[in-house]
């Protein structure tokens, strides 16, 4: 009688395993490869291009607050580069100034918190 429930309890087991396996077999079949969704970036005129520093009060960690605050403003319209120091607390970004402004950058900035978590000090273009 065990042998009977060891071995049904395989035969079962197998058939889920094989079944399972074709039919994640089809759907993968039809899943189209990831397409890099790269940024597509208008050249910014050399005399569009400005450069701006500012400090970020509230980050508390280097891949959850400055890794995010920097994604969000390097996928910003016009923002040809950004880098955030998480150790300096320190945002440089390249824009082209006829698309972002001070306000727009402090206002991303502010956003990606809660409003409150991040304030934008010392803008210096």
């Amino acid at each position: 009688m065990k042998f009977t429930k060891i071995f049904a309890s395989l035969a079962i087991a197998g058939l889920v395993f094989v079944g399972c396996k074709k039919e994640e077999d089809k759907n993968l079949a039809n899943i189209k490869p990831l397409e890099t969704t790269a940024k597509e970036q208008k050249a910014i005129v050399a005399e569009n291009v400005q450069t701006a520093s500012f400090e970020i009060e509230g980050m508390t960690c280097a891949m959850g607050c400055a890794k995010t605050i920097e994604k969000e403003l390097s996928n910003l319209d016009g923002v040809e580069k950004a880098t955030v120091d998480f150790d300096k607390k320190m945002a440089t970004i390249t824009f082209d100034k006829t698309i972002q402004n001070q306000e727009s950058l402090t206002r991303v900035v502010q956003a990606t918190g809660d409003g409150k978590t991040y304030k934008v000090l010392n803008f210096k273009s």
